[in-house]
């Protein structure tokens, strides 16, 4: 669809929450480099394993939001993060290193924001968003676009909230109406999937009659060679 000089209404961007198995980086920085290394232990030990985009494992380091959503630091101890932003708990850190240290800089960051793209795009698989806002046409390109056959007017996405609760939306990629939707912006844990269409499933079956055809040619022709044996 063609829409120069026409407003196009877009959604509104609202901030990633952390939820409960969420993993966090937390970097805490002085100007003194053995504060440094008391603070940012390891955070291999509290890491989860995740897969990227050819399956194969990749350990993702930093702090595991435990079942009541909250992380322990070296320390400064334990935060209450579920339900909360990057920038929240990036005050509530320095607020409580100013207490203990000098001119600390904290930065947070989400390690696992995560979305799986499946069905017919050239690369499907897990792809980790290095950001914390990403869309759906920014999963769909990492995964390479959609193929040709592709349905372009059916893309589904399931997402679960508070760990359980299932939502599923359709997007139809030819009308700017989805770049509207409150379900443009990506969440962690987003499953996009898109539907083969009718032509896909009728190339299929030709390739499989020429195959079988075929087959049944060759076996023709053996049957005949060993009766005249």
């Amino acid at each position: 669809m063609y829409t120069q000089g026409q407003n196009i209404a877009t959604a509104v961007y609202h901030p990633l929450t952390i939820q409960p198995d969420d993993i966090l980086q937390v970097v805490i920085s002085t100007i003194d480099p053995g504060t440094n290394e008391a603070f940012n232990v390891d955070q291999e030990d509290n890491s989860a394993i995740k897969s990227d985009v050819l399956n194969a494992p990749k350990r993702l380091s930093g702090y595991l939001v435990d079942k009541k959503g909250d992380i322990e630091l070296p320390v400064l101890g334990r935060f209450h993060v579920a339900g909360e932003t990057t920038e929240a708990i990036k005050d509530s850190v320095q607020l409580a290193a100013l207490k203990i240290l000098k001119h600390p800089v904290v930065n947070v960051r989400l390690a696992n924001f995560t979305v799986n793209v499946l069905g017919e795009v050239t690369h499907p698989g897990s792809y980790v968003i290095s950001g914390e806002k990403a869309s759906v046409l920014d999963a769909l390109g990492l995964a390479g676009d959609m193929t040709i056959y592709g349905k372009r007017d059916n893309v589904i996405l399931m997402r679960t909230e508070n760990g359980v609760q299932k939502k599923v939306a359709r997007f139809n990629l030819n009308n700017t109406e989805m770049l509207s939707s409150p379900y443009f912006y990506l969440r962690q844990g987003d499953v996009i999937y898109v539907e083969p269409s009718k032509s896909k499933a009728a190339s299929t079956d030709m390739r499989a009659t020429k195959t079988y055809a075929i087959a049944g040619s060759i076996l023709s022709v053996i049957l005949i060679v060993i009766s005249r044996m």
